[in-house]
């Protein structure tokens, strides 16, 4: 039997382009034999549709283009994933895949088991599934489930679980191979899991398992692809490419299958892969050719600028470079270097030295006196005004350059560095930045680039935001390596002063400063840019805090 997979990239509400995307699939699985063709999970739509599903008519469209798929392909048989209107349920859709053949939609299976932790909200939209799909193909009883059917949570660092198992009850009900569209979001070593576990349950259900993820980057998520298949007899068996889309056929006609050779990616190249595709597909899918990254001379800026190049090409980047009355020699050497190491589209080089003067001359004359952070902070938002001028005169996206550490303590500019369209690096502490850097320019020749992108001074040289005369972040900030694993516990794990107190050897009364920082500045992450997330849980809508809380009760000393 062969069976066609038909990992696509959508764009959330454009149905009639993705339904193209899907037409297309369905030739190239036909030119291979293959008479099934499995999507992803709400391939029709887009995942995830977030309150778009609930515009009218949005449902009944997705519907109507299955139907034209299943008339255009008559011969054929299709799972296709879109969301279903209900009438009089306690929600307004269902998360569905369509049974397409003959000519007609056949069937509908709803998603059961509806997910909502972290960025995930299904139960606000669809009402749930009730029983399992299970259809003849070719001899061959074949059942359906969508994602979270099969994954339960246990593929998430959540507190979720499920006592339902529809695997377990669809193939009770006689299913010979399980099909899985989905649409997994990338996390750090997430992959790897998943791997396990279908193999796991192959074994455990004594059954072929098929899935096809969805790929692409779609707002704050990246979906990388890597559809598998599994065998009870031979554990993975095939694995479509990660990071492109993707239509390839497997057969499953044979007793055994042999376990396939899957080369495991390197960690940074996985991470990699996944920012540059994140950013590249958030600045296509909403309509930019080009982006423009300020320029410090600093290791954030030329990561992003890197990034940046392999997303779009550098021939689509510019560079802005805006240095201050602090700004060192070196750094403005360093950004330069960095631009020409890059082929930018252009390197200009605005300074804020006069107006910064001009302002606090003001300031000063107004107040009385206009010094520390107010006066640091003024040069920040100069830099943020420029980058959103030039933005508004050529039509550039600002990437901004901003990371998880400076996010998580508020080392951030509200209207200054945080000014911009995306976050690709939000996601990132700063070890993990400087690790992923260094990886860049040892593998810079098969990565694409023409030299080693990153001057190793950006690197190696102390974090500064060069705002006041020999400044360095750990003036404010702890050394980062502190920091960081401060940090992840926090945002990634949520756990107490006193756990992590014991974790990291750290003092008690050091550990409960930072966690009111961290809770006290989530006013400005209410006010980020988007922060394309690869951890287990960052900034954004996965991790929705109050703002007008108790840490409120600690001084802000950054208004």
């Amino acid at each position: 039997m062969l069976i066609a997979t038909a990992q696509l990239d959508p764009v959330v509400g454009d149905i009639a382009a993705n339904s193209e995307s899907m037409i297309a699939a369905v030739h190239a699985a036909k030119r291979a034999g293959a008479s099934l063709v499995l999507g992803t999970e709400m391939g029709l739509l887009g995942y995830p549709p977030r309150d778009l599903v609930l515009r009218a008519g949005v449902a009944e469209e997705c519907v109507r283009a299955a139907e034209r798929l299943a008339a255009a392909f008559p011969e054929m048989t299709l799972l296709v994933g879109l969301a279903r209107p209900l009438d009089g349920a306690a929600r307004p859709c269902a998360n569905s895949v369509a049974l397409c053949r003959a000519g007609r939609i056949e069937a509908f299976y709803d998603k059961r088991l509806l997910p909502t932790y972290d960025i995930f909200d299904e139960e606000r939209y669809f009402t749930p599934g009730r029983a399992p799909l299970v259809f003849e193909h070719q001899g061959r009883r074949l059942g359906v489930l969508i994602c979270e059917d099969l994954w339960r949570a246990v593929d998430a660092r959540s507190a979720r679980r499920y006592r339902e198992d529809p695997a377990a009850e669809t193939v009770a009900a006689g299913a010979e191979i399980l099909l899985v569209p989905g649409a997994s979001p990338f996390v750090i070593g997430k992959h790897e899991g998943q791997r396990r576990l279908l193999e796991a349950a192959s074994k455990r259900l004594g059954v072929p398992i098929v899935t096809a993820n969805q790929v692409g980057g779609n707002d704050d998520l990246v979906f990388v692809g890597g559809s598998m298949v599994a065998h009870p007899r031979g554990g993975i068996v095939r694995e479509l490419p990660r990071f492109r889309e993707s239509v390839e056929v497997s057969d499953l006609s044979s007793a055994v299958a042999a376990a396939a050779s899957l080369a495991d990616p390197h960690a940074m190249e996985e991470l990699y892969g996944a920012i540059v595709l994140g950013l590249r597909d958030y600045l296509w899918k909403t309509g930019h050719r080009s982006a423009v990254v300020g320029l410090s001379g600093g290791i954030d800026s030329a990561l992003v600028a890197s990034l940046a190049s392999a997303a779009i090409g550098a021939s689509n980047v510019h560079g802005l470079l805006m240095p201050g009355a602090y700004s060192s020699k070196g750094s403005i050497v360093d950004a330069i270097e960095l631009a020409e190491r890059l082929r930018l589209a252009s390197r200009e080089i605005i300074g804020i030295t006069e107006v910064h003067a001009l302002l606090r001359e003001r300031f000063r004359s107004m107040l009385g006196s206009f010094e520390g952070v107010a006066d640091e902070n003024l040069q920040s938002r100069l830099r943020g005004l420029t980058l959103m001028a030039y933005s508004n005169a050529t039509g550039a996206l600002v990437v901004t350059t901003g990371n998880k550490s400076e996010f998580a303590t508020g080392y951030a500019t509200l209207y200054g560095d945080m000014s911009g369209g995306v976050a690709p690096i939000g996601d990132l502490v700063k070890g993990r930045i400087v690790a992923l850097s260094r990886w860049i320019n040892e593998s810079w020749a098969s990565l694409g680039f023409a030299a080693p992108p990153i001057p190793e001074a950006s690197i190696s040289k102390p974090p500064s935001a060069e705002l006041r005369p020999n400044q360095t972040d750990q003036d404010t900030l702890p050394p980062y390596d502190r920091l960081d694993r401060l940090v992840e516990l926090v945002v990634e794990e949520e756990l107490d002063a006193e756990e992590i107190s014991r974790r990291t050897g750290e003092s008690l009364d050091f550990v409960r400063r930072w966690c009111q920082v961290i809770d006290r500045e989530q006013y400005k992450r209410d006010q980020a840019p988007v922060i394309l997330k690869v951890t287990s849980r960052a900034f954004g809508r996965g991790r929705p805090m109050p703002i007008a809380s108790l840490a409120r009760s600690v001084p802000r000393a950054d208004p």
